[in-house]
Formats: C-alpha cells, sequence, structure tokens
C-alpha cells in the first residue's frame, strides 16, 4: 500500500508491492494527524472493497482511494469528509453497490456515530520548572 500526500487535505490510498509507505508531493509536506485520520478511513475503506471484490471474483489492482476534507472553527476540526473511489476495470454494472460496500467499513460507522470521548487527568501533578510562578 502507498499513502500519497495529495495536499494539506487530501490523500490517495493505493495497492502497490512491499511494505506500507507514505509519501508526499514535496518535501515541505509533513503527514499531519488529519491525514492519519483520513488515511485511516481509506484504509478500513480499501480493505472492505478489497473482500468484496475478492468474494465476487472481481480485480482490484487499479482500486484507488482519495480522501478529500474541509475544516470548520469554533473549534478548529474537521468539517465534512470526502470519500472516493477510482477503480477503472470495475464493471458498470457493480459500481452502484460500490458507495453501500464503501459504507461497511468501521471507520466510516465510527465517523458517522462518533464515539463518546473522555479526557482524563492522570498522575501527579506537572513538575514546577525553575524560575516558573507557583
Amino acid at each position: 500500500m502507498k499513502i500519497t500526500l495529495l495536499s494539506e487535505d487530501a490523500i490517495r490510498l493505493e495497492s502497490t508491492d512491499g511494505p506500507m509507505t507514505i509519501e508526499a508531493l514535496s518535501a515541505e509536506q509533513s503527514y499531519s494527524p488529519f491525514h492519519m485520520l483520513a488515511s485511516s478511513l481509506a484504509y478500513c475503506t480499501f480493505s472492505v472493497l478489497h473482500a468484496w471484490a475478492t468474494h465476487a471474483e472481481l480485480p482490484v489492482d487499479d482500486l484507488a482511494i482519495e480522501v478529500r476534507w474541509t475544516f470548520a472553527d469554533n473549534p478548529h476540526r474537521v468539517d465534512e469528509m470526502r470519500l472516493h473511489a477510482e477503480w477503472p476495470s470495475l464493471p458498470e454494472k457493480r459500481r452502484s453497490a460500490v458507495a453501500r460496500v464503501m459504507q461497511m467499513c468501521a471507520v466510516h460507522a465510527t465517523l458517522s456515530h462518533p464515539p463518546r470521548l473522555v479526557t482524563e487527568e492522570i498522575g501527579e501533578p506537572a513538575p514546577q520548572h525553575a524560575g516558573a510562578a507557583p
């Protein structure tokens, strides 16, 4: 698998031989937490489509998933994520099923029905640094 950072708000996942790699279009681009979030959605979606295609005896060599997102403020967060499956060899009669199959990904379900998020303070208070006001 290869994840390519297309921009600050887009990634592409495609099947390749060898270990998973993460590549950027430029050296200045870094793999952000938002890229990680999109990568988990893309990888899960790819896995579900791959399993479905294997059962249906369809080739997946040219399957790629792109995820693009937008941001919202107050608080700063991902506002919308858009998934696109690029699959040139997929027979036309199977295309309508792909969107339904993509929604079977557990990460898709998690983002559609977000879990309760609990932040806990754990451990002792942070130590005071020299010169810091008490």
